[in-house]
């Protein structure tokens, strides 16, 4: 078994703990509470659950534990970063830069003391790894992605543009639409398909005088096509 399949399910464990197991309201939960919020505990623990259980290994739950502690470790300094620091706008992605080089090393660490074992990696192929990976970056994931993008640009639309001409929430699941069809179709190597979805979303328009909101879409627009290409190229080189 290669490493790289455990580092590719832990960085699953990673996506399913700090994007799909946790909503918005937990996430300000956490910021204003910090160790003292009920949710933090709650945390703490499905990292250290998702990532034994991703690791589809039981001598790997004292790492496990290192990592959840970690974690919470990460989360804490990133809240005072975000409180106290100018660097509050590029904290996300510090963040979640550090918690890929703690699954990194630690996995390196059980390597190298423990030894891989057999399990479902004999089964199931890297590429199919890093293709489910893949599709569920395309899901909450990129969408925090491209709101912390916009925040670290200053991007916004003002507070004078016209409310309730748009659907509540209809940009994220739009972005998740798109991304899923293009990462799909970039793994089928059908690129034709992926103009002709960009052709169908310039069906989109606005009036002149709301540039402003125009370029905002097609900011996150390029942006969420950016990132369901690049997730789909990389199981090509494999």
């Amino acid at each position: 078994m290669s490493i790289l399949y455990l580092i590719v399910w832990q960085i699953v464990a990673h996506i399913l703990t700090d994007f799909i197991a946790q909503n918005d309201k937990d996430v300000d939960e956490k910021r204003v509470n910090g160790l003292k919020g009920k949710f933090f505990k709650h945390h703490i623990l499905i990292a250290l659950g998702l990532s034994w259980l991703m690791s589809f290994q039981l001598r790997f739950f004292f790492y496990a534990l290192v990592i959840a502690v970690i974690h919470g470790a990460l989360d804490v300094l990133k809240r005072y970063v975000e409180k106290r620091s100018r660097w509050v706008t590029i904290a996300f992605f510090a963040d979640q830069i550090l918690h890929i080089i703690t699954i990194v090393a630690v996995v390196y660490a059980f390597q190298s003391i423990e030894g891989l074992a057999h399990g479902l990696y004999d089964y199931l192929s890297l590429r199919h790894s890093i293709i489910i990976t893949a599709y569920l970056i395309c899901l909450k994931p990129a969408n925090v992605f491209i709101k912390e993008t916009f925040r670290a640009f200053n991007i916004t639309i003002p507070n004078n543009e016209k409310q309730g001409e748009d659907l509540p929430h209809a940009g994220k699941l739009i972005g998740i639409v798109e991304r899923m069809l293009v990462l799909t179709f970039v793994l089928l190597n059908q690129y034709e398909a992926v103009g002709f979805l960009i052709a169908a979303k310039s069906i989109l328009r606005f009036k002149e005088d709301e540039r402003i909101k125009s370029e905002y879409v097609l900011i996150g627009t390029m942006l969420s096509f950016g990132i369901a290409i690049g997730l789909g190229i990389i199981p090509r080189f494999l």
